[in-house]
């Protein structure tokens, strides 16, 4: 019996091996699936942006462009200053350029947090201290665009009409979910054991990481200079669409209205935001003094430079970097 079973197993271990590699294949061409799969929904979106490109002034539009471009140079900085590790420069950038389409694809925050993991896992960053250095980015970069908001408005007051961005009778039920759901959070760490012993040791490898970074000044330069670049050259962007297509608003006053309609979307769990940005942005530029069809035609086409146009190089690129192993 014993020789008639050992064949059997040793032809059968090869096969079960054989799958593994047949995945990544797979996860290489998931990206380009995905990408043609919201392309396809959004079809119409994507013809009116590229209609209203085509009557806006180029040299703008190349401003904006450049200015995104520099966002992921600014997204890997941020990435580098949350970590003590030397992290590969190219491959850093690389990897958030892949990461901003797969943050397109997936709920927000999910497919960017998932692919920089894996990328500083790959590169010897244990994934406690990973998964800290991703809560620290998301931090200094919410307290960045936070003080950036609340800066300019105390030096703009009058950039925004606030009551054109909120319904009436709004702030308080908002501010009742927000407590409440702070409330429930909390007394659900205190009761459940099981939950707390393991956010509790998060807390403390992530108060060391954060605490590590900052004893080291060009960390926490890069962590924290990184964090104001990023929103800023976002609504660059968007100021520099807003002056090719002639949206009559100051662009102290677009900056505002970007920054606080990110604010508000981050609270939306959606594809890159897809949609709820886009409705954000318009609702914000309008309070801002900008007209209805002006502002909805500089949104369009300033998501079609910041999203569409880098989407499918951007899944090319991930499913590049999943193949060379670098996620």
């Amino acid at each position: 019996m014993t020789t008639v079973r050992l064949p059997r197993a040793r032809r059968a271990l090869p096969r079960r091996l054989a799958l593994r590699p047949a995945v990544r294949p797979v996860l290489c061409l998931l990206p380009l699936a995905l990408v043609l799969v919201v392309a396809v929904r959004h079809r119409s979106v994507l013809a009116e942006g590229f209609g209203h490109l085509r009557s806006a002034e180029w040299p703008w539009l190349a401003v904006a462009a450049t200015a995104t471009a520099l966002t992921w140079v600014a997204a890997a900085l941020t990435r580098q200053g949350a970590v003590m590790e030397r992290l590969p420069a190219r491959r850093l950038v690389a990897t958030q350029f892949a990461a901003g389409a797969a943050n397109h694809l997936l709920p927000t925050g999910l497919g960017a947090g998932a692919v920089n993991l894996r990328f500083m896992t790959v590169c010897g960053v244990p994934l406690a201290r990973s998964s800290a250095a991703l809560a620290l980015y998301l931090l200094a970069e919410s307290i960045a665009r936070l003080g950036l908001l609340l800066g300019l408005l105390i030096a703009f007051p009058g950039a925004l009409r606030l009551g054109g961005l909120l319904p009436d009778g709004a702030v308080g039920p908002l501010l009742l979910g927000i407590g409440l759901l702070t409330a429930v959070a909390a007394a659900t760490l205190l009761l459940v054991r099981r939950l707390r012993t393991p956010v509790v040791s998060f807390l403390r490898t992530a108060l060391g990481e954060a605490r590590s970074v900052h004893t080291r000044p060009a960390r926490a330069f890069a962590l924290w200079g990184g964090s104001l670049a990023f929103p800023l050259l976002q609504a660059t962007g968007l100021a520099a669409v807003g002056r090719a297509l002639g949206l009559p608003v100051a662009p102290a006053h677009m900056v505002i209205a970007y920054l606080a309609a990110t604010v508000a979307v981050a609270l939306v769990p959606t594809p890159g935001g897809l949609g709820s940005v886009e409705a954000a942005l318009t609702v914000a530029l309008v309070a801002a003094g900008g007209p209805v069809a002006v502002a909805t035609a500089v949104v369009l086409a300033y998501r079609i430079i910041t999203v569409w146009v880098p989407l499918l190089p951007g899944a090319l690129t991930l499913g590049a970097l999943v193949r060379w192993k670098v996620i």
